[in-house]
């Protein structure tokens, strides 16, 4: 079964979609600074440090992909700041982990840390950390297996069910 993996094709991949909604550069940064409190169009330019006119795009990409929404803050002149809806809000470990990647591989010196202080506690450092749903440990790159789903074996012209896997 898991050689079947080797066979879906390079679009079907669930990573490889959300590349398309999300991947590029300027798309990452508005989320950060969205996620940071920045929720007006000179704010994001200013802690992005994006063209106007590419920012301009990437915010109506994000809004129409589901990931950010537009909020009116003021009626005259008329202006809405973005903000992150759920889909948004479920960037955000990946934000964690893409810095904790470029802390330990492209940066010298970190230059943000990230904690969060629970009912009023001490801080607490944040990571991005690959956890099992179901018992709640580390999991370990070793004990991961893949398996194709339905959807996964349509698009790669598999047998869907696994009776059929046999006649394949």
């Amino acid at each position: 079964m898991a050689a079947d993996i080797d066979f879906l094709p390079r679009g079907a991949c669930s990573i490889a979609a959300s590349l398309e909604l999300v991947g590029e550069r300027w798309s990452l940064l508005v989320i950060r600074e969205v996620a940071w409190g920045n929720h007006r169009f000179s704010d994001i330019v200013r802690g992005t440090g994006a063209p106007r006119d590419r920012l301009a795009a990437r915010l109506s990409a994000l809004v129409a992909a589901g990931v950010l929404e537009k909020r009116p803050y003021s009626d005259s002149p008329p202006r809405s700041g973005y903000h992150l809806t759920a889909a948004g809000r479920d960037l955000l470990p990946v934000l964690q982990a893409l810095l904790q990647w470029g802390d330990r591989w492209a940066r010298d010196e970190p230059a943000v840390r990230l904690s969060h202080a629970p009912g009023g506690t001490a801080e607490h450092p944040i990571d991005a950390e690959w956890v099992c749903r179901t018992c709640g440990r580390p999991v370990m790159e070793s004990r991961v297996s893949r398996e194709l789903t339905p959807a996964g074996r349509a698009l790669a012209g598999l047998p869907i069910t696994e009776e059929h896997a046999h006649e394949h």
